[in-house]
């Protein structure tokens, strides 16, 4: 079984595209998801980040308060790494794990998906997968977008947006989403038609 990664920018849409793949019964892992299953199970994850942190990043009942740990670790590239050497290894060795189960599980599908979208600048996701999907927006559309999606003004956004960078060399294919939802279902049908992953 092959592995697609489908990532993209803040607001570009690649969960969208991602939710089309799963209806048409490709398996998606989302590793924003994972990270978020992975600290509800594994209380050593946030013992790690806020001893690392210096501060608390839990809620009253103990969950994590995601919305301060945003502000933390996009605050500056430094607590953004140190974030991301804690939960990436546990990510990837929890993704690996699924792949394996999906092979068996769906053996009659040619690949399944990742979608992250830091994966173009982590050689160690980025060697564990064959084929890479950009999914684009503009500018003013991912805002729009990101900004109604998390109830947040678009200084924050606009914050975390200056944090990513999509290296096009190490990409496959580029999906452009600006149109209807009817449109990105033609257009991810394109564009993995194009990726030859029989």
């Amino acid at each position: 079984m092959k592995t697609v990664a489908v990532t993209g920018g803040i607001g570009s849409g690649k969960s969208t595209v991602c939710a089309i793949l799963s209806a048409r019964r490709i398996p998606v892992y989302e590793a924003d998801s994972a990270a978020k299953r992975l600290y509800a199970k594994d209380d050593s994850l946030l013992d790690s980040i806020e001893e690392a942190y210096g501060c608390g990043i839990r809620l009253p009942g103990g969950a994590l308060d995601t919305r301060k740990l945003a502000g933390i670790a996009f605050s500056s590239p430094e607590k953004l790494r140190i974030l991301e050497g804690i939960v990436h290894p546990a990510v990837l060795k929890d993704f690996l794990r699924w792949r394996a189960l999906q092979a068996t599980l769906h053996a009659d599908m040619p690949f399944c998906v990742i979608e992250s979208a830091i994966i173009l600048s982590k050689p160690e996701f980025l060697s564990k997968v064959d084929k890479v999907v950009l999914v684009e927006a503009s500018l003013s559309t991912r805002l729009k977008r990101a900004c109604e999606r998390d109830g947040v003004e678009p200084e924050e956004i606009i914050r975390r947006m200056s944090a990513q960078h999509f290296d096009l060399s190490k990409v496959d294919a580029i999906l452009r989403n600006e149109g209807t939802a009817s449109d990105l279902e033609s257009e991810t049908e394109r564009v993995f038609r194009t990726l030859d992953l029989r």
